[in-house]
């Protein structure tokens, strides 16, 4: 989608803090960060505006969102435990529509979240 700013981000037209990447996924850093590491995971691929759109044959895009996420925490150095979210619509305060996930760690993470 070419007025998507994730799927512009993956495409390399907005430059980003990348992380690391998979085939089917990029991670990298939020620009405006909730804890001491704040890593976004997305689809290089617009597939679903957030997780109420995704199906069964997303497994393999969402086995491997999750396996990376794990990669990024462990390269982070979150042995300690990190927190994994996705937003659905703008009441959750997601802002951008397409599928991402918030990795989060660093810190102590409190419940509920804030």
């Amino acid at each position: 989608m070419a007025d998507c700013l994730f799927c512009r981000i993956a495409a390399g037209s907005i430059p980003c803090d990348k992380v690391a990447e998979s085939e089917q996924v990029l991670a990298f850093r939020d620009i405006n960060p909730q804890a001491p590491t704040h890593v976004l995971l997305i689809p290089k691929r617009h597939v679903a505006d957030s997780a109420s759109g995704l199906e069964p044959g997303h497994a393999g895009l969402i086995a491997e969102l999750f396996g990376l996420a794990a990669r990024v925490a462990a390269q982070e150095g979150l042995g300690g435990g990190w927190r994994l979210v996705t937003n659905v619509g703008p009441d959750a305060g997601q802002s951008v529509p397409h599928l991402h996930l918030h990795l989060l760690g660093g810190r102590a993470l409190g419940w509920p979240p804030g």
